[in-house]
C-alpha cells in the first residue's frame, strides 16, 4: 500500500471540529430556543475561525428529559429544531463551503417513549421484549421496593439501574435516566435496525457520527451484584458495564455493515467513559 503524503491522508487528521449545542447556539424564529436554521445562518463565522466540521449535539425528536440524549425518533428532527428541510439546507450549505456535519447519535439507549420500548412494555412475550434488558425481581424481594432490583448496581447519575414496571413485573435496565433504558446490543435485530438507521443518515449527506458512551453497549453476562459501596447497598458497578467482551466485536460489525460500505472517508468520534489507553 503507498506511503500517504500530506496531500493524501486522511481529513480528518487535522480537521478542526466546531462543536454546537443547538439549543442554547442560535434562535432563527424569536422562540427562546436555537435551531437549525439559526445554526445555518451562523456558518460563515464558524467557517472564519477556520472549522472545518460542525458536530450538532442531538435533535432527534425527543422528551428532553436529558437535552435529546433520550431518542424517541431516530428518523426525525424535532419541531424544536427545526424540519427536514432546514436539515438538508444545513447539510448542503456547509458542504458547498467544503465543511462536514457530524451528528451526536445514540445507541446504548433510546427514550422510554420510543415506539421499540413502548411495545417491549405490553408483556413479557412481546417480540420487542428482548430489545431491552428485563430481570425479575431479586428472588424472595418485594418487588419495587429498595433493594429487590435484580443487581444493586448505580448508574451514571448515582441512581439505582433498574426500575420496576408493575403491569409485566420486570425491571428494565438504565445505566442513566429511568427515561432512558439501555438496548440489548445481543439481540442481532437490535444492531441491524440502528445500522439501517445510520446508513440514512449517511445518504442524506451525514459527514460522520460522535457516537455517545457507546463503550457501554456489550455488559457483561450474566449480570451480578458488585460489592456494596460505603454508602449502602448499591454499588458503582462500571467494571460490568465498560468496555464489555463483545464491544470490538460490535464496532467491527458497525464498521463492516455501516461506515466501509458508505464509500466515504468518515470521521468517527466514540465517547468512552471509563475506557483505559490499553482499551482505545
Amino acid at each position: 500500500m503507498p506511503e500517504r503524503t500530506a496531500a493524501t491522508e486522511p481529513w480528518w487528521r487535522k480537521a478542526v471540529v466546531y462543536q454546537v449545542y443547538l439549543r442554547s447556539f442560535a434562535d432563527s424564529d424569536g422562540d427562546g430556543l436555537g435551531d437549525l436554521a439559526g445554526l445555518r445562518s451562523r456558518l460563515d463565522h464558524i467557517q472564519s475561525l477556520g472549522a472545518d466540521v460542525v458536530w450538532v449535539t442531538p435533535f432527534y425528536r425527543s422528551p428532553q428529559a436529558d437535552n435529546g440524549y433520550d431518542i424517541s425518533d431516530y428518523d426525525s428532527i424535532d419541531p424544536t429544531f427545526g424540519t427536514d428541510a432546514d436539515f438538508d439546507a444545513l447539510v448542503a450549505d456547509l458542504h458547498a463551503r467544503g465543511m462536514k456535519l457530524v451528528m451526536d447519535v445514540v445507541l446504548n439507549h433510546t427514550s422510554d417513549q420510543h415506539p421499540w420500548f413502548q411495545e417491549s412494555t405490553r408483556s413479557t412475550d412481546d417480540p420487542r421484549r428482548d430489545w431491552y434488558i428485563w430481570r425479575p425481581p431479586r428472588e424472595g424481594a418485594q418487588p419495587g421496593t429498595p433493594g429487590a432490583e435484580p443487581t444493586n448496581w448505580l448508574g451514571f447519575f448515582a441512581q439505582p439501574a433498574w426500575t420496576y414496571h408493575e403491569p409485566t413485573g420486570e425491571y428494565y435496565l438504565h445505566l442513566f435516566t429511568p427515561e432512558q433504558p439501555d438496548l440489548n446490543w445481543e439481540n442481532p435485530a437490535v444492531r441491524q435496525e440502528l445500522f439501517a438507521m445510520l446508513r440514512r443518515w449517511l445518504a442524506r449527506g451525514v459527514d460522520g457520527f460522535r457516537m455517545d458512551v457507546i463503550n457501554l453497549i456489550s455488559k457483561r453476562y450474566p449480570l451480578i451484584d458488585v460489592p456494596p459501596g460505603d454508602s449502602g447497598e448499591y454499588a458503582d458497578a462500571y467494571d460490568q458495564f465498560t468496555c464489555g467482551p463483545r464491544m470490538l466485536e460490535f464496532l467491527d460489525e458497525l464498521k463492516t455493515q455501516v461506515l466501509d460500505p458508505s464509500g466515504k472517508e468518515l470521521l468517527t468520534v466514540g465517547e468512552m467513559p471509563g475506557a483505559t489507553i490499553e482499551d482505545a
